[in-house]
């Protein structure tokens, strides 16, 4: 079941220099596209950990002795490791943001383009969803939320215009969400603003960002000397805590040193940002926004 095109497939798999007896993790197993092309760079010795909280990415595990596949947030990445007794590993590769098989999914609630029930859980275990951060949060929670997660300009008005709505009368749908928040947009800009609603909803209901925190973090203490990291992002928010951590090995703008004052970075860079070259963009409009980072451990 192929439901998402691999973004940046050759670049990735070469930023990651395969080491064919290595240990590697792809955090993101999604349709399977990147673990498949590293499973065939590794000999009989090696080894691929893969992770993915979605049951449909799940069921699309590839036959391979070589494969362990995880169903659960790659923020338990130590966790899994540790059960595995897997000390250090060659190369992590993550693939941040949504697949499009989930995007084309009505029922996820990811998507402008349907009216579903305000979902957008990447885990349909946890309890929280969209629907209950529309009618439950507070303003100064979802003024938050929108300004920081969104960019939006007019977070202040789009938080009063919803819980002014709520108040009348429960939001559960998309189409609900859309109908609400129409006036406050030119039509000419309602797609890209829906897109940034969309996504800091999402955001805060998978914790996007602290969970890329926290694989970001736990990386560096498993990737061995010499192994590397490959991060796609989709949006700034994403490319932004990747590349502070790899420049300054914090997620702050100035780099952490010592009181000797050397520098606290575990990475350096390989090469500069990748992007989609125009052959992927007609064949996969999707990995327009995409943006590959390499690092080596040091």
């Amino acid at each position: 079941m192929m439901y998402h095109n691999p973004v940046l497939l050759n670049e990735s798999i070469s930023g990651l220099k395969i080491n064919p007896s290595g240990i590697y993790v792809d955090v993101t197993y999604g349709s399977g596209g990147h673990s498949q092309e590293i499973l065939k760079n590794l000999n009989s010795n090696g080894k691929l950990i893969a992770f993915d909280q979605d049951q449909d990415a799940i069921e699309n595990k590839s036959n391979d002795s070589r494969l362990n596949l995880v169903k659960s947030n790659f923020k338990y990445l130590n966790n899994f490791l540790n059960y595995f007794q897997i000390k250090e590993i060659d190369g992590l590769l993550a693939d941040f943001g949504i697949s499009s098989h989930q995007i084309d999914n009505k029922n996820r609630g990811f998507s402008t383009r349907f009216n579903s029930e305000l979902d957008m859980r990447m885990n349909y275990s946890q309890k929280i969803n969209a629907k209950i951060i529309i009618n439950n949060y507070s303003k100064d929670q979802l003024k938050y939320i929108f300004k920081n997660f969104g960019e939006l300009k007019n977070y202040k008005k789009v938080t009063e215009k919803i819980i002014s709505e709520r108040k009348k009368k429960s939001i559960d749908t998309t189409g609900d969400l859309k109908k609400i928040l129409a006036p406050l947009v030119k039509v000419k800009d309602e797609n890209k603003f829906l897109a940034q609603v969309f996504q800091s909803i999402r955001i805060e209901v998978n914790d996007e960002l602290e969970v890329i925190r926290s694989l970001l973090s736990d990386s560096s203490r498993y990737i061995k000397k010499g192994g590397r990291i490959v991060c796609i992002s989709y949006h700034s928010l994403e490319d932004r805590l990747v590349k502070r951590y790899i420049q300054n090995g914090s997620f702050n703008q100035q780099v952490e040193s010592d009181i000797y004052g050397n520098k606290n970075t575990c990475f350096r860079k390989i090469g500069k940002i990748v992007t989609p070259s125009e052959y992927e963009l007609n064949k996969n409009k999707r990995s327009r926004s995409a943006k590959l980072r390499i690092a080596e451990k040091i």
